[in-house]
């Protein structure tokens, strides 16, 4: 990847807070126009990883280029190209949906003339059209969310940072979330997603890396890191009655488990599998519903390398 392909450099971050080093040693790069998830368990690193690239902290090593631009040396031109979405909502609840916005467009520098009709766009996209004249203050979870989003959009940045942007909301609020990010990417815009929701990263981003205690320890396509753990297949199986797991013993099975309405296998040797469940289910008259295989999941791999933590 040439410098002209990339909008974010890590280079050698780290940072300490007294005794506990929260990050270390972390390289990496994002190109541009890419939708990048950064994942790993509650307390590896995340978090501060994301405020050293959006400059609300200094790191005690290393430094973040973006789009070019030298964070150490010129961080106000830095963030000028960029939108963060914080964990914590940032919003002012005593002012209205609609001040809020145009409140983060002055802060950008934009005028005036473009900033009503942009701030009107972004109120009907993310379905607050109707309560654009209200305190956010009486707005719920959700709904302070998309106005976060809306304020760090309103510029059109070219790099777009989100720091566990659906954690906690209602299913309303975390499809916009997402249909906003596809929208803003197929706009051009760099997206980095800080999550430890395997699902939205596996859903929506084109890489992730994966850092645990401080460490970046893998970062590849979804799908590749989830076949580097393809060590078996699963089988899953819904028959017309309920039936003990131990009933399903073969050589070829080496775990069951139950899932709802179905049962869950793993097998080494899938065809054998498959074939002994035909025979089983004929003998003891039990019908097959359906039958499906499962490839590897993102889970699987992200349980691996971060050593069972979630």
């Amino acid at each position: 990847m040439n410098g002209d392909g990339i909008a974010l450099k890590a280079e050698n971050l780290s940072k300490k807070f007294g005794d506990i080093i929260a990050v270390d040693r972390v390289s990496f790069e994002v190109g541009k126009g890419e939708i990048f998830g950064f994942l790993g368990p509650n307390g590896a690193g995340k978090s501060t990883t994301m405020r050293m690239l959006t400059g609300i902290i200094r790191p005690d090593t290393g430094n973040v280029i973006l789009n070019r631009i030298d964070m150490a040396k010129d961080p106000v031109s830095a963030k000028m190209v960029t939108g963060v979405i914080p964990e914590v909502g940032n919003v002012y609840g005593d002012l209205t949906a609609r001040k809020n916005i145009e409140l983060a467009g002055r802060y950008y520098g934009m005028p005036k003339s473009v900033l009503s009709g942009k701030t009107d766009e972004l109120l009907a996209r993310l379905g607050l059209s109707e309560r654009a004249d209200s305190r956010v203050s009486t707005f719920s979870k959700g709904m302070k969310q998309r106005i976060s989003i809306a304020c760090a959009i309103i510029h059109s940045p070219s790099v777009l940072f989100l720091d566990e942007p659906t954690e906690g909301l209602d299913v309303q609020s975390k499809r916009l979330i997402v249909d906003t990010i596809r929208d803003m990417n197929s706009r051009g815009c760099t997206i980095f997603l800080t999550t430890h929701n395997i699902e939205d990263a596996n859903r929506i981003c084109q890489r992730v890396g994966i850092i645990n205690r401080g460490k970046l320890v893998a970062m590849d396509r979804p799908e590749n890191l989830k076949k580097a753990f393809d060590k078996s297949q699963v089988i899953e199986i819904s028959l017309d009655r309920a039936v003990e797991p131990a009933a399903l013993a073969h050589s070829s099975i080496s775990k069951v488990e139950i899932l709802g309405d179905r049962l869950r296998m793993q097998s080494e040797d899938p065809d054998a599998t498959i074939k002994h469940l035909a025979i089983w289910t004929q003998a003891n008259g039990i019908r097959i519903m359906t039958l499906t295989m499962v490839g590897p999941s993102l889970e699987e791999a992200f349980v691996q390398l971060t050593g069972g933590m979630k």
